[in-house]
């Protein structure tokens, strides 16, 4: 049997690639994203009451690497990427079918330059993710407080203390007047450390680098420090 989803909107978000993304929603509270409503499911009375529900739910495609295929095992980076798991015991995004389900929080809807859009915050979804639907999140149901979390049963801890030269200090300055909360977006995202899981020969002087907005976030790291270096403007 073979199943055919349209998509009912489109994510806008500051993460322009699959590297930097927080591995999961709410790592990065401060990572705003828009939900683009398209027709025919822009429709107001769509949403009608979803303003009493403070988060949803979203079901979306991993459209970045749908054509990688599946694996029947994965390495979690909550692993250290070594240990190995079942696809279905993972949220990994190389799956028999490239869905996947994120919880985020609702700051808002409404119409702006015509098109119905959806402010989340939280999100953990590339700029340009298809969403297949959305459902309210239902505290009594969704929330289970004895549930057992397997190897992800706590939430991870920031492993990189981040900080800025001199040179991305004034960057940042520049930027944050069209960015709010700029500096906490950075320092929530590096200080998850994006890195691979497994990067025991990777060299210590390396300058990781990602697109975020419409700048490349450039960092080394020092140590337990991620150290930003520069902001730097796309060509």
């Amino acid at each position: 049997m073979n199943l055919t989803f349209t998509p009912i909107g489109i994510i806008h978000s500051p993460f322009k690639e699959k590297f930097g993304v927080p591995r999961q929603p709410g790592i990065a509270p401060a990572a705003r994203a828009t939900l683009e409503l398209l027709p025919p499911y822009d429709r107001d009375e769509a949403l009608e009451s979803l303003a009493g529900f403070s988060h949803v739910w979203l079901v979306f495609v991993f459209h970045a690497t749908a054509d990688q295929g599946w694996h029947p095992t994965v390495r979690p980076p909550r692993l250290g990427g070594n240990a190995r798991v079942g696809v279905f015991a993972s949220r990994s995004m190389f799956r028999p079918n490239p869905i996947g389900l994120s919880v985020v929080e609702l700051a808002g809807f409404g119409r702006e330059d015509g098109k119905l859009v959806l402010h989340l915050r939280g999100a953990d979804l590339i700029d340009g993710t298809p969403v297949l639907d959305i459902k309210p999140y239902v505290p009594y149901v969704d929330s289970i407080p004895d549930a057992r979390g397997g190897f992800a049963g706590s939430a991870p801890e920031a492993r990189l203390e981040v900080c800025f030269t001199a040179e991305a200090e004034a960057q940042l300055a520049v930027r944050e007047a069209r960015h709010p909360r700029l500096r906490e977006l950075i320092v929530q995202v590096l200080g998850a450390d994006p890195r691979p899981a497994y990067r025991e020969d990777e060299p210590v002087e390396r300058i990781y680098g990602m697109r975020l907005l419409d700048f490349d976030l450039r960092w080394r790291v020092e140590g337990a420090s991620a150290v930003v270096v520069e902001l730097r403007t796309l060509a």
